[in-house]
């Protein structure tokens, strides 16, 4: 199937083929008929496979074929909202489409004045949008079709309430979309509430919401202390086109990309405490590969769609299961290959038992290889006191008999090394082994049974 077979207006073909669109992908092949109909519609989808041309190409044929004057598209994030406009500006600009994104951070002023003086498309966030719609300043904008564009992310940001405010000053007579990479019961409550009659269309196969085969997943077990290096380390090693780097904190953000730009690396960070402008700014560079790595807070983790992502690294492992699903999706976008990489503290080990199992994520664990350091004096005063203090086996002249090393001084150094590596001392490697690890899941599943066997007894 090509988007010829849709028969779109001839400009709106033109600004396609100029964004080198061809063939439609699945959420677009299922979507757009049913919206060109005049549906109301409710598709399943993940980021990254169409979904902003699958509900945008039918709004642009209506607008251009004078069906409708007008239509509004409300989406989480500033980020998202200006990247959407954009996109249908370059898909409509033959056609003389106006659109125009509108958040909070921006001066109201002239976002009030464009809506009012009659633009096509408004792409907006929920809080100003309500904002906006409250104090009557944009009382003349009547969108005929309204498009809820990632709905699930909207629910977790607490945006529900809003949502449905803004819906009383929104006429009756309306089309309405809801896009959505999860469908979660209050969203589904959502849809029976705003929307009429709707289709139902998803392109996630069952039990499959939260997993991407395209990414390979990781992980990195290691100490606190050892994350700088470890982020280094696999910047060095791993052939990134582009690399997004979360952090939990805006704090964590300026430190880490203020040592990576020390470093030489290509590096920004992104947080919420920047001005809008800087931000835009920030985005804008990213996405034409002036720069390579972008450390950022989840602010950018929420609906940006940036080509040629290759990497995600998690600095910590995210709170809770859907922020690492929202993170990790950044790359693998598109039908193309992705790589996650999460850092993950002896402390944290348990959240990652959490996520694995919940999202149902195969992640594999790895390590770094380093070359060997020389050992310094602290560790020649541990490895000291090791040896001492260790209390030698009865039984340690029948186990040196059956071993196959006869040379004493060999078998020597072998345990010598053997002990230096275990212990990490002038460590070649950086991670935990897999005996580690297997070690640190056993303690997590006793814990769980001493937990199950105590409250049994109180019960």
């Amino acid at each position: 199937m090509k988007f010829i077979d849709f028969n779109f207006h001839p400009l709106i073909l033109k600004g396609i083929k100029i964004a080198g669109f061809s063939e439609p992908s699945p959420i677009q092949k299922e979507a757009i008929p049913l919206i060109l109909e005049g549906f109301d519609l409710v598709a399943q989808a993940h980021t990254g496979t169409g979904k902003t041309a699958a509900f945008g190409l039918p709004i642009l044929e209506k607008i251009s074929g004078g069906e409708i004057d007008s239509a509004l598209i409300i989406t989480p994030t500033r980020e998202l909202a200006t990247q959407i406009s954009d996109e249908l500006y370059y898909l409509g600009r033959f056609a003389n489409i106006r659109t125009l994104a509108v958040y909070g951070g921006a001066p109201y002023g002239r976002q009030i004045a464009i809506i009012n003086k009659g633009v096509n498309i408004v792409v907006a966030t929920p809080g100003r949008l309500k904002d906006l719609y409250q104090k009557g300043k944009i009382d003349n904008f009547n969108p005929q079709v309204v498009v809820l564009d990632e709905a699930d992310e909207m629910l977790d940001m607490g945006f529900l309430d809003a949502i449905r405010d803004i819906f009383e000053y929104i006429p009756q007579n309306r089309q309405t979309l809801m896009f959505s990479a999860t469908m979660p019961k209050p969203i589904l409550d959502l849809a029976n509430t705003l929307l009429y009659s709707p289709k139902f269309v998803s392109v996630v196969k069952q039990n499959q919401e939260s997993k991407n085969s395209e990414i390979k997943q990781h992980y990195l077990v290691l100490q606190e202390e050892q994350r700088d290096e470890a982020v280094v380390k696999l910047l060095e090693m791993q052939k990134y086109k582009k690399a997004l780097i979360f952090c939990r904190t805006k704090k964590e953000v300026d430190r880490l990309s203020e040592h990576l730009i020390a470093l030489g690396f290509e590096a920004k960070g992104l947080h919420g405490d920047l001005e809008q402008f800087q931000r835009d700014e920030i985005i804008k560079n990213f996405k034409r590969g002036l720069i390579k790595i972008l450390i950022a807070t989840d602010v950018a983790a929420r609906g940006l769609d940036i080509k040629d992502v290759t990497h995600v690294i998690n600095y910590h492992i995210p709170f809770d299961p859907q922020s690492y699903v929202h993170r990790i999706g950044r790359t693998g976008r598109a039908g193309k290959k992705g790589v996650a990489i999460t850092l993950v503290s002896t402390k944290e080990f348990r959240e990652l038992l959490r996520i694995k199992k919940e999202v149902g994520a195969k992640m594999e664990l790895i390590t770094i290889k380093l070359e060997a350091k020389e050992l310094d004096n602290e560790d020649f005063k541990n490895l000291n006191a090791l040896i001492k203090n260790c209390e030698i086996r009865k039984d340690i002249e029948k186990i040196i008999e059956k071993l196959e090393i006869k040379d004493k001084e060999l078998l020597i150094k072998k345990l010598l090394s053997y002990t230096i590596n275990k212990e990490r001392f002038g460590s070649n490697c950086l991670g935990y082994s897999k005996s580690d690890v297997d070690r640190l899941v056993n303690e997590y599943l006793e814990e769980q049974k001493a937990t199950k066997r105590k409250k049994r007894r109180r019960n």
